[in-house]
């Protein structure tokens, strides 16, 4: 069985040109398939609000709710690193208790590290964070938590201050940032000029990997996909199509039938 992936080990892919592999997970079924299929790593991300708990942001996630899903997938995970979404208003009211909710995801969840949103103006709590000895990635661009000030989910093109807050978490001591929603040519220019892994999400091909919503991804979800998603499979459509025949058999007395009776 391969080692754990760890920080090191993603910082030696980008200097190598390897490719990292990210994917969100939220349980323990998922969480194990997506660990046994070589994803580097499991992103227990605050869009659970969204994507499990049908809310219309990742804003009421808590971070209780977070600590029990990243749990859940802790304990799924052998091979993947897994790392803990900072819900909103974890990290923002202060360093101390920005410190003391990073830490429950190592202590009480099982995780190897956080990740929390903002570029330059966050880089304090980043430091602090980093300085507890607890790994974090940060996440700049499209910030989903900041949506309301920035006018809804929107593209980011401000490439002077783009490139400014990936050079600050890398500075405050982030060990990978997530790109979200930001031009190709704009991505590949911060994933040149940091050393830090660079995970992009609607950032095109050139960052150090790439992450997706595992539900966008296997077409779990009812809501109408971002541009930058690619759906590899429809498991919604033949999960319904399961359900529906069970709901037939049933119904008709097909189900059970003498070879699922004792």
């Amino acid at each position: 069985m391969k080692s754990p992936v760890t920080v090191t080990e993603l910082l030696k892919m980008k200097q190598a040109k390897e490719k990292i592999v990210a994917l969100t997970a939220y349980d323990y079924p998922f969480a194990r398939m997506v660990d046994e299929s070589g994803v580097h790593i499991i992103l227990v991300g605050d869009s659970l609000g969204m994507v499990v708990q049908g809310k219309t942001s990742t804003l009421p996630v808590t971070m209780d709710e977070m600590i029990y899903h990243t749990k859940l997938v802790s304990s799924a995970a052998a091979y993947a690193m897994v790392v803990g979404d900072m819900p909103f208003m974890s990290y923002q009211a202060g360093i101390s208790e920005a410190v003391t909710n990073a830490g429950r995801f190592l202590k009480e969840a099982g995780a190897a590290a956080v990740k929390l949103e903002g570029g330059a103006s966050v880089s304090p709590v980043i430091k602090a964070i980093s300085n507890a000895s607890i790994p974090v990635q940060a996440h700049i661009g499209l910030t989903p938590q900041s949506f309301h000030m920035m006018g809804g989910f929107k593209v980011q093109r401000d490439e002077e201050r783009l490139l400014a807050d990936a050079k600050e978490v890398e500075a405050a001591g982030a060990f990978s940032v997530v790109l979200e929603g930001i031009p190709a040519d704009i991505a590949k220019k911060i994933t040149a000029s940091i050393s830090i892994p660079t995970i992009g999400i609607g950032a095109g091909p050139d960052c150090d990997g790439q992450i997706l919503v595992l539900h966008d991804l296997l077409g779990l979800n009812e809501r109408k996909l971002p541009k930058f998603v690619k759906q590899y499979e429809n498991l919604g459509k033949i999960a319904r199509q399961g359900l529906e025949n069970y709901v037939k058999e049933v119904q008709s007395g097909v189900f059970p039938s003498k070879e699922h009776c004792y």
